[in-house]
């Protein structure tokens, strides 16, 4: 909860004591006097490095007071920090435990008001990190309130000041802009610049804030974390700088002292102690997959969870003894003693290697681990609905849910809500998934046709009043995220079962496969692009927690830095760049089903995938440069055989290139031109 020091200090101290320094220090700078008119060109300055210009002209003057001059060399400091310091959290705990940080100048200096600047700043995202703050609708607008009103001091201080009126809602304009090109769809013309938006926050992140050690400056454990969101061109596309700089992260990640055994020797929970191996591991597979190294790390994780951390329960199936474990250690702790769906993060890199090869030991393990969760799904236990995946299976008696007194909150963690049900069930539906395709035995399916079946019946026939916490509509109207693994399950099989959940729940691409849906699928590129477009110092100097990047658009939403919205838009969707670009309607984690990855720079291009499976790739590409593309693309999906390969511009009456190909294995590659400013139609057709 927010303090008692902390009102007074923004109310009193902050707030008069402040007006008082500025009033006095703009009568000074109308008056010629040096000391404010620098103070005043500080706080204006959009940026750090100018500020920090002008304070160290203000602390040079000559004649100058003492206590101004050791004030002045006080906020030289702070600024420096701020923009040099390692550790961009390095304030965190401070801010946190008083909403204030120190910066050892009194308030009655002419100098206090530009540390409410930075005061903003840290108090802002502060409030955007921790959950406690941000998760909880009355503490966020309670919160907020006072975030605001200490920008709403430095904005009256330094009405000049573009950041400061950023976090108030003000967007700064983009720094680039992209001409137009005639005969470019509006679908290219947003996604191209989506994707180069992004690829311009990645490099500023690579070049900017990656240190010798290869960390990014917000700990390894949020700097992994940074790799979900670079996707679309990380892994739809070919940057060398940005896989350079994943590979060279990912390899020191892995060399820190904690990972040498393959897995974190710290004892925390799965959600905590799987980041730094999926996150390093699970990427490098994807842009390095022959890697004997990746490959290689990736089976040792298999090997810990065949030999620590599983064993068969009491119900005679295999499954996870703890949510708490290690690299050498599970916790005996009966309260922690759960398998969840938090748990196929462990193994994110090693379910990538099985769905890759059919290794046989992971076909073993990961079909009889699936088993224990069909099982449970299908029990109607201590309240849980039968047909509704728990989010927790008790070790070592293999009952739903944990030692909490419902089912649906195990209570195997603190107070953070990280395993109560739904939980990370995307993670455990999309396992489920892959381990249908690779066995074809449909009971692993049934989990996701039976919570399909309970959510479409909720959207059917909606209930008058709430429904009770652990009832079947409760879980049903938390179920729609359930709509992408359902999409793939549709484009992998074909099947129309889903059809009518889908026709409700998809999210966009989806909709475009299903037959329809263009103009919305480019609505929502636009509105991507448009995220991208301005505040490039909200998803990069300006960040102080790099599990945050592309946050800031939150703070504009409903119940963000005004009670109601400021701003229509919503946040960048990496996911939607992805998906066009590789034909996968879904997040990559657990069951990737990109079809292909250009081996091509995510710039001034646009691919969209209009259908895809294992024998067949069909794309519409643009490229916005003025001469033909040399191209090639990794085709990901495709079984062995013979194909025809055809590239055709709009309006021709023939293909400009028409040849046979031959897939004998994963990951075929295919080379072609690409024609200048034409859109073109890329066909992959196996022959019958």
């Amino acid at each position: 909860m927010i303090s008692q020091k902390s009102d007074k200090l923004v109310g009193v101290a902050a707030g008069i004591l402040c007006a008082l320094c500025v009033m006095a220090m703009a009568a000074g700078a109308q008056d010629g006097d040096p000391v404010a008119a620098l103070i005043s060109k500080a706080g204006n300055a959009d940026d750090d490095q100018a500020r920090l210009a002008y304070l160290e002209e203000l602390r040079d003057l000559p004649g100058l007071d003492e206590q101004i001059r050791s004030d002045a060399e006080r906020m030289i400091a702070a600024v420096e920090r701020w923009m040099h310091e390692p550790k961009l959290t390095y304030f965190g705990r401070e801010v946190l435990e008083t909403d204030q940080y120190d910066f050892g100048i009194a308030e009655e200096s002419p100098l206090f008001p530009l540390t409410i600047i930075y005061r903003a700043r840290m108090m802002v995202w502060v409030t955007m990190e921790y959950g406690g703050y941000w998760n909880d609708a009355a503490i966020r607008r309670e919160r907020l309130d006072i975030v605001r009103a200490v920008f709403e001091q430095a904005r009256d201080a330094f009405p000049e000041n573009r950041l400061i009126r950023m976090y108030l809602g003000e967007p700064i304009p983009a720094r680039k802009q992209y001409a137009s090109v005639d005969g470019a769809p509006d679908w290219a013309v947003y996604q191209r610049e989506g994707l180069e938006r992004l690829a311009d926050i990645i490099e500023w992140w690579i070049e900017h804030r990656m240190q010798p050690s290869g960390e990014y400056g917000g700990g390894w454990g949020d700097d992994c974390e940074m790799w979900r969101w670079w996707v679309p061109v990380l892994i739809a596309f070919d940057e060398p700088k940005i896989s350079q700089a994943q590979a060279r992260f990912s390899t020191a990640l892995m060399a820190q002292e904690h990972m040498k055994l393959g897995y974190t020797t710290h004892v925390y929970d799965v959600e905590h102690t799987a980041e730094d191996s999926a996150d390093a591991l699970t990427p490098m597979m994807h842009i390095e997959p022959d890697s004997e190294v990746w490959r290689g790390r990736a089976l040792r994780l298999a090997d810990l969870m065949e030999g620590l951390w599983t064993g068969t329960n009491e119900r005679g199936f295999l499954q996870f003894k703890s949510t708490y474990f290690s690299v050498d250690t599970v916790d005996p702790d009966a309260r922690k003693a759960c398998d969840t769906v938090y748990h196929p993060r462990a193994v994110q890199p090693a379910l990538l290697y099985w769905q890759r090869t059919g290794d046989a030991r992971l076909s073993k393990l990961f079909t009889a681990w699936m088993d224990t969760w069909v099982d449970a799904t299908a029990r109607a236990e201590r309240g849980k609905p039968a047909g509704i995946i728990p989010s927790a299976i008790h070790w070592p008696d293999g009952n739903v849910g944990g030692l909490g007194d419902n089912w649906w909150d195990p209570e195997n963690h603190t107070k953070d809500p990280l395993y109560v049900w739904p939980s990370a069930m995307s993670q455990m539906t999309q396992t489920l998934l892959l381990t249908y395709y690779m066995t074809g035995d449909e009971k692993y399916l049934e989990p996701i046709r039976s919570m399909a079946r309970i959510r479409l019946n909720y959207l059917e026939n909606p209930p008058d009043e709430p429904p009770a916490p652990g009832s079947e509509a409760w879980c049903a109207a938390q179920l729609g995220r359930l709509s992408e693994v359902a999409a793939k399950c549709a484009l992998l099989t074909g099947t129309h079962e889903f059809d009518e959940l889908l026709a409700r729940d998809a999210n966009a691409y989806m909709v475009f496969r299903r037959g329809s849906g263009r103009d919305r699928l480019t609505d929502e590129l636009k509105a991507n692009a448009e995220c991208l477009r301005g505040n490039f110092e909200g998803y990069t100097s300006e960040v102080r927690y790099t599990d945050r990047v592309l946050r800031l658009p939150a703070l504009f939403g409903d119940n963000g830095m005004f009670p109601k919205a400021v701003s229509p838009l919503g946040l960048p969707n990496p996911t939607l760049l992805y998906s066009a670009a590789t034909g996968d309607p879904g997040n990559l984690g657990y069951f990737a089903m990109n079809a292909v990855r250009w081996l091509t720079p995510p710039r001034d291009i646009a691919a969209l995938v209009t259908d895809s499976g294992e024998d067949r790739l069909c794309a519409e590409l643009f490229h916005f440069g003025e001469e033909p593309r040399p191209m090639a693309a990794e085709l990901c999906l495709l079984k062995p055989g013979e194909y025809t390969f055809t590239l055709t511009p709009a309006g021709a009456e023939a293909p400009v290139e028409r040849r046979p190909m031959t897939v004998s294995g994963p990951r075929a590659r295919l080379t072609f031109a690409l024609p200048p400013r034409v859109l073109c139609f890329v066909e992959i057709r196996r022959e019958d």
